[in-house]
């Protein structure tokens, strides 16, 4: 990951952001509350599948439950603090998602999903992916979990209480934000 810091007087808005997102579509990219742009490198193949693999399973929920709209890694939220984030996999509550306009739909939604999941790559520091998942909580989200398989560990955020580090779980429960989700880590943990 690398934080760009760009001229005080370039203006980083969110349409030219957008612009920027789609000239270049092969470079992930993130803008932070200060308007840094934060490029990422595309992840390895072995966080490839098991992102694919959380994901998948977040999304087939949804189809069965039809909740709300499941996103993978590709989908940028503009949170209510400035920033352009792009989690892993989300969620977003059906009645918020539908309150957005069809305008809003197409472009980085205007609000922070309900669940987040970050999935830490070997390359990434744990303190920074710590802070985003708490920036997440911060602007609204209401469960969050960052994944670290090297170390086997899972960081359960949810709204209004303490951040809770898991040893090696072999599910992790979505309840109340995913009614009835459980998440199976064996495919993670492999």
């Amino acid at each position: 990951m690398i934080t760009l810091h760009l001229h005080p007087t370039l203006q980083l808005t969110d349409e030219v952001f957008e612009q920027l997102c789609r000239q270049n579509p092969d470079l992930r990219l993130e803008r932070n509350a200060q308007g840094e742009l934060i490029a990422m490198a595309p992840a390895g193949s072995e966080s490839s599948r098991q992102n694919l693999s959380l994901s998948a399973q977040l999304w087939q929920w949804n189809q069965q439950t039809k909740l709300g709209v499941a996103f993978d890694s590709s989908a940028g939220f503009i949170l209510p603090n400035g920033a352009i984030r792009s989690p892993d996999a989300a969620w977003v509550a059906k009645s918020r998602w539908e309150r957005l306009t069809p305008a809003q739909r197409r472009q980085f939604a205007p609000l922070c999903p309900d669940f987040v999941l970050e999935l830490k790559s070997p390359t990434d520091d744990l303190a920074t992916l710590q802070a985003k998942l708490q920036e997440y909580m911060d602007n609204g989200a209401q469960l969050g979990w960052l994944i670290d398989p090297e170390a086997r560990q899972v960081y359960c955020y949810r709204s209004g209480q303490a951040v809770q580090r898991l040893e090696h779980p072999a599910t992790l429960a979505g309840d109340p934000v995913l009614p009835n989700f459980v998440m199976d880590l064996g495919l993670i943990w492999g």
